[in-house]
């Protein structure tokens, strides 16, 4: 049987043969531990390392020595948040998110929380974006950690990282965001925007799954962390244990890769996101944009239709790989808490899809979701109305 269209590329991207082709050798021909500094082995997988990590750090406006590697995004938020939490316990008690986060930032502040954390959720508005003024709001001089992603992985809206930026640090308080989505896909300027710790993941920028990092500030200010995985002090002792050299250099080509061709990328995507939009509209009506059309990611569309049950949508699309919502929560059956907070879920709701496009994503692929997509709301708008 032939493969579904693939337009799911929020939850996961192909390993671009590029970033195969460098990761290969570091298996079977150098295939030396970094940590092993006595022999040329060592030495060599330990050069590739550093140019991964500058790589990386390239991406993000960083510097080399401020990031840390880690297996991806899960694991740098609970890295960053937990960490920066407990070095700062004596500072203050409070820390603040938002309600849109992925569940591994939400999932930490609980762990937060149970601990006896004072821990602060921002709504969002219908766009999905955070209220200015009711962050400066929330922030006191209690706060020690503010965690708000840099693009929603369900929605694609960009949040404005540096007015957050600049309202968390002149509240004294640390700037964490979860860039799994937007890193390698839209500019980010860690000094710019005031960030001081950010997490992203090689496997939504055609690199490999298992390889990620986390952007720590040694700089105005220094930021310190409590270790959360202990052993050989590896990682500037944050982070122990044997580094993935494969997976780092991945992470470090593909990182290279988007930088230099992410802006031409951004146009393509933009241009066939917009199209795939006009044409589902001009044959249905009741065809809704969940979050903001002109603040959000270049390759992603989501999108309600009124008048049809979603899984009913989704079993009749088996052609077309695309999803309702984030990967990782794809097995629930509840409600999406990012529709919720958005206003979007309810009696009338109907059904939504997150598009997700990507690099081999074609015109044709485009034309083909319209197609398929119109027919089956339209089917199953009419199997509705005999009911």
């Amino acid at each position: 049987m032939p493969k579904p269209v693939y337009l799911d590329y929020h939850a996961t991207t192909p390993v671009d043969p590029r970033v195969l082709e460098a990761m290969l050798p570091y298996f079977t021909e150098t295939f030396g531990n970094p940590a092993s500094r006595q022999h040329a082995y060592g030495w060599q997988a330990d050069e590739a390392v550093v140019r991964a990590r500058g790589e990386v750090a390239s991406l993000i406006g960083a510097t080399a020595g401020e990031i840390i590697f880690t297996s991806g995004a899960s694991e740098s938020n609970n890295l960053a948040i937990k960490g920066a939490a407990y070095a700062c316990r004596e500072r203050g008690n409070h820390v603040v998110t938002v309600a849109t986060e992925h569940k591994s930032v939400l999932d930490s502040f609980k762990t937060l929380e149970r601990e006896g954390w004072q821990v602060t959720r921002l709504g969002v508005d219908g766009d999905g974006f955070v209220n200015l003024d009711e962050l400066r709001a929330a922030v006191t001089d209690k706060t020690v950690l503010v965690s708000v992603m840099a693009a929603n992985n369900e929605i694609g809206v960009l949040q404005p990282l540096a007015d957050i930026g600049a309202i968390v640090g002149a509240a004294g308080a640390l700037l964490h965001t979860d860039a799994a989505q937007a890193a390698g896909k839209v500019p980010i300027d860690v000094n710019a925007m005031g960030i001081d710790l950010l997490s992203l993941t090689g496997h939504k920028y055609y690199g490999p799954k298992g390889a990620g990092a986390l952007y720590i500030r040694r700089k105005k200010p220094r930021i310190q962390l409590a270790c959360q995985i202990d052993g050989g002090g590896h990682e500037n002792g944050l982070r122990s244990g044997t580094l993935n050299v494969p997976g780092i250099v991945g992470l470090g080509r593909a990182a290279a890769i988007c930088r230099s061709e992410m802006a031409a990328e951004s146009v393509r995507l933009a241009a066939l996101r917009d199209r795939l939009l006009e044409g589902l509209r001009s044959d249905l009506d009741g065809v809704r944009v969940n979050g903001s059309l002109h603040r959000r990611l270049p390759h992603n569309l989501h999108v309600s239709f009124d008048r049809v049950e979603g899984e009913s949508l989704l079993m009749a699309l088996g052609d077309l790989a695309v999803s309702t919502g984030s990967a990782c929560s794809s097995g629930s059956q509840a409600p999406s808490h990012v529709l919720q907070a958005i206003g979007a879920v309810g009696e009338n709701a109907g059904a939504s899809i997150r598009f997700g496009l990507g690099r081999g994503t074609t015109d044709a692929d485009i034309d083909f979701a319209i197609d398929r997509v119109t027919t089956v709301v339209k089917s199953l708008r009419r199997a509705m109305a005999v009911r």
